[in-house]
């Protein structure tokens, strides 16, 4: 008899050993198969009603109501998740190493951010977009325009990145702190060069996150970037973005083909930029 086939049947005396033990195993056993059954399940069904619909006319670079492309919708969202995490990233995590390196512990201005960032992470889209509405839209004069849609997403994913940061500095062990100082690094050589660097996995997983968000906004969207349906001139003018774009084409109800189509672009783009950060995590680790 083999050593995995000792251990197993120790862990399933370990588990039967009381019914509680044996419930719970149950339990957690079937919420991941029902979990990844949905995940198989919604992924079949876009796959199975928008590939046959792939055809080379939703690519052209200009949409019309014949053809209902959605390439100017793909440039306008590869433009807004750039810019919007070019905004937010830094802030993100320059805040989180303020919270995490230079702040006080038990300071309260400290609690009190992070209660402030918990709050805004709980708030609905919408609410984002009213404001961005009210404050980049009107009051800032931008119009509806690809700059107030970022700002917007940018404020909204902000709390998720420096949380994921701040969580990832926090894992970083002190020795390596010491370590540092003890060569005579001073706070900031430290941070920037034996911290941070460590603590590049966990901040790319919030900023997979965040560009999760961006990509499947709508609600804010329509409310600051318009639903224009072509490739902004520059930062100042109108676009959709694809998830915008599906919204309308569904929501019309002439389009349904097409927005299964353009649900499996948005589904087939957000596989490649996680699978790619990945690739970057790994590297940079190794590195």
């Amino acid at each position: 008899m083999s050593s995995n086939e000792v251990t197993w049947k120790d862990k399933l005396k370990a588990y039967t050993r009381t019914p509680g033990s044996l419930i719970v195993m149950l339990l957690v056993m079937l919420s991941a198969i029902v979990t990844f059954a949905v995940l198989i399940f919604l992924i079949v069904y876009v796959l199975v009603h928008g590939v046959p619909y792939l055809k080379p006319s939703i690519f052209s670079l200009h949409y019309t109501s014949e053809n209902a492309s959605l390439m100017p919708a793909l440039i306008n969202t590869v433009i807004m998740t750039l810019l919007s995490l070019l905004i937010a990233v830094p802030f993100g995590i320059f805040a989180a190493i303020f919270l995490v390196e230079y702040a006080k512990r038990g300071n309260k201005f400290v609690e009190v951010i992070r209660l402030t960032t918990e709050t805004l992470q709980g708030i609905p889209s919408i609410v984002y977009g009213l404001f961005g509405m009210l404050f980049f839209v009107n009051t800032c004069k931008w119009g509806f325009s690809i700059l107030a849609g970022a700002f917007t997403l940018a404020i909204m994913v902000l709390p998720l990145i420096m949380r994921s940061t701040e969580e990832a500095l926090k894992s970083v062990p002190d020795s390596y702190r010491e370590g540092s100082f003890g060569l005579g690094a001073g706070k900031l050589r430290t941070v920037f060069r034996i911290v941070l660097p460590s603590a590049i996995p966990g901040i790319l997983a919030g900023v997979i996150l965040a560009i999760g968000r961006i990509v499947g906004e709508t609600a804010a969207l329509i409310y600051t970037a318009g639903t224009v349906a072509k490739v902004p001139e520059n930062v100042l003018s109108s676009g959709r973005t694809l998830a915008v774009h599906m919204y309308n084409l569904s929501s019309e109800g002439l389009y349904m083909n097409q927005a299964y189509a353009t649900a499996v672009v948005l589904l087939v783009l957000v596989v490649v930029i996680n699978t790619l950060s990945g690739m970057i995590a790994k590297r940079i680790t190794k590195a």
